[in-house]
């Protein structure tokens, strides 16, 4: 059932039903764009074991980097809530962006102006083509919610953020939040 349509700037919820995928299963995207062509989003608690710094040796923070999603998992890409100081982002929503002038970005962060509450580094991110998305909620797959964070989604521990959003949810799903993540292994 789709309570919410998406748009640019929500989150996609995985619905606790997705175990088999690596990516998806227990994930929080914001979606970055949602039109006519298609969706593109970034999950947000999927954590990588290495930080900016092992990525990018120049630049001096160990800022954690994040499994965007699987397409193009060798670009790297960010979001942020600090427009004021990195020039050409593009508003998402609820004062978050996307981009802007990655030189501007990277002497920033050096100068220790730009903490890890302001800025989220990923490699690849989510994309659905025209209708996917929509077909998938269909599907039950995901569960679309605003982002009631707005710019302090960024500052939010990740490890149990699926797990908030779900109890959010109310009803049957606060039994799934404290299911074990592969159910056949209880």
């Amino acid at each position: 059932m789709i309570s919410t349509l998406p748009k640019k700037g929500h989150l996609l919820i995985a619905e606790p039903s997705i175990l088999g995928d690596v990516s998806f299963n227990r994930s929080v995207v914001l979606l970055a764009e949602h039109n006519d062509e298609g969706s593109i989003g970034f999950i947000l608690n999927k954590p990588l074991t290495y930080s900016i710094n092992d990525l990018i040796p120049e630049i001096d923070a160990s800022f954690k980097i994040y499994n965007g999603g699987p397409v193009e998992q060798d670009n790297l890409y960010f979001i942020h809530n600090i427009p004021d100081i990195i020039p050409n982002s593009i508003e998402i929503s609820n004062g978050i962006y996307w981009g802007g002038d990655f030189e501007t970005t990277k002497q920033l962060i050096n100068e220790g102006k730009i903490t890890k509450n302001h800025i989220r580094f990923f490699l690849g991110y989510s994309g659905w083509s025209f209708n996917q998305l929509e077909m998938e909620m269909q599907e039950n797959s995901w569960i679309v919610a605003e982002n009631t964070l707005k710019n302090k989604l960024l500052s939010k521990a990740s490890n149990l953020f699926w797990k908030e959003k779900i109890i959010e949810q109310g009803g049957e799903y606060v039994l799934f939040s404290n299911a074990p993540e592969n159910p056949m292994l209880n």
